[in-house]
């Protein structure tokens, strides 16, 4: 039988494009996953995120969906355009009454808010201004962090500045497949010290406003880096990748500065003037929790001219079972992630701030929702997880990824990875298998994980 610790927080995550809706009401401004999502042949089907749940409209049933499944904490994110429309100035009053009206109903039913202030949707109108390349963006983000601290802070302990901006700099800036969809290497270089220098002055600001009351973090998405084979080209290709995404947050984030070996991003960081004094300093201050998401392991080899200027590409295991995601389900990934963390970085508590997967669930004829292998999936991660708490690693609480079906960025509304399912016609809530699982796990401490 698993076992977890007594105050282990059980929870679920959404993230605010995916499944507010309600884009342009109370004064939202456009964020660049609106111009995006709406520009032709961006996203599957030309699927956009105005509507996605209608959270934003529907919360008080979302929240006694919430309260169904016993979750001890919710993690969700703050619209930065909802708040300032412009991504600077005085804070949106109708948009922080949401998150007020969220936070409150939360509290009420005894589930701790886990909040996070940037899930990819940055205003429109900074993108405009150079977005995450450009350096103003980041002193942008510290305001923003700081009105929302104002406003919240009585009310939240649990804070994360960004989530996974490995994806916000190279998907969004050098692969072009998310928003703002821009293909320019040097540019995704510089949006990836920008967001952690964002995340250092935000997390100086968050300390200004709140002092000792708030618990702050930040989440990255992670994956034990293996190559494919033990040749040289691939063990060299799987190190230039794990450099760029992995110690490329890691290192800096724990005060050793930028790692050597990460391809255009280590030139670009070299580069006079990008990295200045002070920098190093502000994204090394301390945290008090890492936040992890993790999906699936990595398999690298030697691949020239593979993504990124790292020469090298993802093989997938011959025989692995894949999420539709196209994913290898991998539970033994997760502890062997975090024994590396605990190993090579100091000790931190550690939150798994998202883990799920994307499978084609169809509600049967009486409209139930079988995901057997949703709940496999879940089951088997959190029968892993178990294991690398018994072996000491300091894991605070779960995050299953995700509360809702929702839009799943560029994939629309494809990929479903949802303890509940939602018809996207009629926006109706159902349960899924697994969602009636999880009530039990969480219910009984995590005794009914097997594994």
């Amino acid at each position: 039988m698993a076992r977890f610790p007594d105050d282990f927080l059980w929870g679920a995550a959404t993230a605010a494009y995916q499944v507010e809706g309600a884009a342009t009401q109370d004064g939202r401004g456009a964020s660049i996953w609106d111009t995006f999502s709406h520009a032709p042949g961006r996203t599957l089907n030309g699927d956009t995120g105005d509507v996605a749940c209608d959270h934003f409209n529907r919360l008080d049933e979302d929240l006694a969906l919430i309260d169904w499944l016993g979750l001890r904490a919710y993690r969700f994110s703050v619209a930065w355009p909802r708040v300032q429309p412009t991504g600077r100035g005085r804070p949106n009053g109708a948009g922080l009454a949401f998150y007020e009206r969220l936070v409150d109903g939360l509290l009420a039913r005894g589930v701790a808010p886990a909040l996070t202030l940037y899930h990819w949707d940055l205003p429109q109108t900074l993108e405009d201004a150079g977005g995450w390349p450009a350096r103003d963006t980041a002193l942008r983000f510290a305001d923003y962090a700081a009105a929302v601290a104002r406003a919240l802070g009585d009310r939240v302990g649990l804070w994360m500045t960004l989530n996974e901006p490995w994806v916000s700099a190279w998907l969004g800036y050098a692969t072009g497949v998310h928003a703002p969809g821009r293909t320019d290497l040097r540019a995704a270089a510089l949006a990836h010290h920008h967001l952690l220098l964002g995340h250092g002055l935000a997390l100086e600001a968050l300390r200004a406003e709140l002092g000792a009351a708030a618990t702050v973090g930040i989440a990255l998405n992670l994956h034990p880096i293996t190559p494919a084979t033990d040749a040289t080209a691939d063990v060299e290709a799987a190190a230039r990748v794990d450099a760029q995404q992995a110690r490329g947050f890691l290192d800096p984030l724990f005060g050793r500065g930028y790692p050597a070996g990460a391809g255009p991003a280590s030139e670009a960081w070299a580069e006079p003037g990008i990295v200045r004094a002070g920098d190093l300093e502000a994204i090394g201050r301390p945290i008090d929790f890492l936040g992890v998401n993790y999906y699936h392991p990595r398999l690298v080899r030697h691949a020239p001219g593979g993504e990124l200027g790292l020469d090298a590409a993802d093989v997938v295991p011959d025989g692995a079972e894949l999420t539709q995601m196209g994913w290898p389900v991998e539970p033994a990934g997760l502890p062997a992630l975090l024994r590396r963390i605990a190993t090579d970085y100091p000790p931190l508590p550690i939150y798994i701030t998202e883990n799920g997967a994307a499978f084609p669930d169809t509600p049967s004829a009486d409209g139930s929702v079988a995901d057997p292998r949703r709940l496999a999936y879940i089951d088997g991660h959190l029968a892993a997880l178990a294991g690398a708490i018994a072996d000491g690693i300091d894991v605070r609480g779960y995050f299953c990824w995700s509360l809702l079906d929702n839009f799943e960025w560029a994939f629309g509304y494809s990929m479903r990875f949802g303890l509940v399912h939602v018809d996207f016609t009629t926006l109706r809530r159902t349960p899924k298998r697994s969602a009636h699982w999880y009530r039990g796990v969480i219910a009984s401490a995590g005794a009914r994980v097997t594994g």
